[in-house]
Order: structure tokens, then sequence, then C-alpha cells
């Protein structure tokens, strides 16, 4: 019988959604996969979990400033949450206000941003955006481009689930250390977990690193609104794979070492440069949607956070981990008082785990 969307569904209790982060990245708990086993362990151990020869694949993408606040001509407040960046003065946004703004109307935003409303694009709303204040050779006044007067004015988009406002802690926690490509509107949350003695760690464990691009975009929270998987229609992520990335996956593969794709983003970047059926660098936009019965064609293995109901998030990981195994593993990190979500623990999935030795207790 095909799989719809309520065998994707679970009870979560609301304080098991972390609403800050640790203050230490990698001491987060980890919840080691293999099959229908588990292993409790933490990030800080992850090291022992891999073996020398074994590839991480991180996404780089930087989280902008992507929410902005103002009002429309006619006074009403709105708030513009950016999905992308399309151009040197165009986005494609959401918009939440009152009543819809026509096509031609023009919003004012902080730091006296216009953002002229050109049409719609599916859901989003395309919007050209300008400064208006006299910008003398500053970023964010006059004839600057979207990407700065975001990054100038807008503020950090933490997640719905999060009540309450960004902070100056989130500035910094919100991102990856090694973020670098400015574009996503929420952060690949596998990789805040990940600091530099980690990172170093792993290094002289002898596992590799590569890096992809991915620009996480606000649909990714957007919920599935069909019970028939069919006629979910994905949203669209821009991607890149360099070719270092590329040599580096063939690397691990001649010397026996398996592919880990560090947060769902990375690994559908890395499946999607494979989608047409040869491996190899590039750069697309993807609208793939993992779900139970994909073929994995280049990872091998998967460390992620814990995903929202009925998502296809969790739909990904269940194709990885197989329905079950993971319906199990959730209830089990509920009950054993696991962090959700975005500033919450991880878990590492992989079917390969053949012949390495568990830190922790097996989970009944």
């Amino acid at each position: 019988m095909p799989l719809s969307l309520s065998d994707f569904d679970y009870t979560l209790p609301a304080d098991r959604i972390a609403q800050a982060p640790l203050d230490d990245r990698a001491a987060s708990r980890l919840l080691v996969m293999r099959g229908a086993e588990r292993f409790d362990s933490t990030v800080r151990d992850l090291p022992q979990w891999l073996r020398p020869g074994d590839l991480l694949v991180f996404n780089d993408s930087r989280v902008i400033r992507a929410r902005l606040f103002g009002a429309k001509s006619t006074g009403g407040r709105v708030e513009v949450l950016v999905e992308r960046v399309i151009g040197p003065h165009e986005v494609l946004a959401m918009l939440r206000a009152s009543k819809t703004p026509p096509t031609g109307s023009a919003l004012l935003l902080e730091g006296d941003v216009r953002a002229t409303v050109l049409g719609r694009v599916g859901e989003f709303f395309h919007l050209l955006l300008e400064g208006l204040a006299d910008g003398n050779d500053r970023v964010g006044g006059a004839g600057s481009s979207a990407l700065e007067l975001i990054e100038r004015y807008g503020h950090l988009p933490l997640p719905p689930y999060i009540d309450r406002p960004a902070d100056v802690v989130d500035d910094s926690r919100y991102q990856t250390v090694y973020a670098k490509a400015p574009g996503s509107v929420a952060a690949p949350t596998a990789g805040l977990h990940f600091d530099e003695p980690l990172l170093e760690a792993l290094r002289n464990h002898g596992v590799q690193l590569a890096w992809v691009t991915l620009h996480v975009g606000a649909g990714t929270f957007q919920p599935v609104r069909t019970e028939n998987l069919d006629e979910h229609t994905m949203h669209r992520e821009w991607w890149l794979v360099p070719q270092d990335t590329v040599e580096a996956v063939a690397a691990a593969r001649a010397r026996g070492g398996r592919v880990v794709a560090v947060g769902t983003t990375a690994l559908r970047a890395l499946e999607s440069a494979a989608q047409d059926g040869e491996w190899r660098a590039g750069s697309d936009e993807t609208e793939l949607f993992v779900r139970p019965g994909y073929q994995f064609r280049v990872i091998d293995a998967l460390m992620t956070n814990f995903h929202l109901p009925k998502s296809t998030l969790l739909m990904l990981v269940s194709a990885l981990g197989g329905v079950e195994n993971i319906r199990a593993a959730y209830q089990y990190a509920i009950d054993q008082g696991y962090r959700f979500f975005s500033y919450g623990d991880a878990m590492l999935i992989d079917p390969g785990l053949r012949d390495l030795q568990p830190s922790g207790r097996v989970g009944r």
C-alpha cells in the first residue's frame, strides 16, 4: 500500500522544541542509527563513529537577514520574508499583510527601502527593492543591491516554531562556522553543531571534508497539504556542486570510504547533481523530492537534526533509515528528552555502520 502523509505524523510535546542553542555547539546529543539499532552519543564524539577515509560533505550557504518590516502606502503594516534573491535588485518573497498588495503598489520598509510589487510567481511576490536614502557610497543607500539592502536593514529569520525574536546570540549561532555563500533564509541546521575543534578532530582522524552550496528557501517550512504524496509539489532551491567536491567523492569511493552528507540540504545538492544519470559538477535549481523508495546515487549516510511532523524532510530521512526505524527512533528520542528542530540535537543515520563500536548504550 502506498505511503501517505499520515504515515509521517507524530506527536511532539512542546517542551521538546529547542528554543535556543546550547552554549557549546558540539555538546548536542547524537542519536546514531544503524538499521533498527540505536546508540546514544554526542556530536563531539562524532569522529569515533566515522572511519579514516570517510568524506563529510557540508553546505556552506550563509543565512541572510531576510525578514523586513514596514508599511503599505495605505498605512497598513507589512512583513516581508525574502525567499530568494533573483537579480541585482529583485527578490521573491512571502508577504504578511491585512490585505494583499496589488501589482504596481509600493511598500516602504525599514531603512528607507522601497519594495515595488512586480507581480506573483506562484505563492511568492516578485519585488523590486530600492534604497531611497542618499548612499554617499555607503552600503544600504541609493543604488545598493537587493542583497546589500537586506543585509543592512533586515532581521535574521528564525524558524516559525521558535517563539521569540532573534537576538545577538542568533546572529552567530544561527550560522555555521564555515558559512560563506549568502543566500539562505533558513540555516542548514545539521552544520550548526560543528565548531573548529570538532572539524580539526575530524581531520586528525583521517576524515576528509568537502563543501556544496544549497540556498535554503522559506519553502522548507511549508507543510505538505495533500494526503496523496504524488500530488505534492516541492519548493525550488538553488544548488552548486563544485569540481573539487566531485573529485573528493570519487577519491572517497576509490579508497573505500563513505560519503556522509551533513544535513538534508547537502544531501539534496549531491543527489540533485546526479539526477540525469551522470555525477558531475554543476549548478541548477532542484525540486528533488526524496521519499521512501528513492534510490540514493551519491550519499551513504546522513547527519541531520530532527524534523517536523508531516514534512518532506521527515520523508527524506525515512527514505534512508526506513519508515519504521525512523518512527521508532523519533519516539525513542522524545522519550529520552532529545531536543528537536533547528537548535536541537542530531542523528547520524548510517545503514553502512558495519564495523564500528558503539560509544553509548543501546536504545530499547
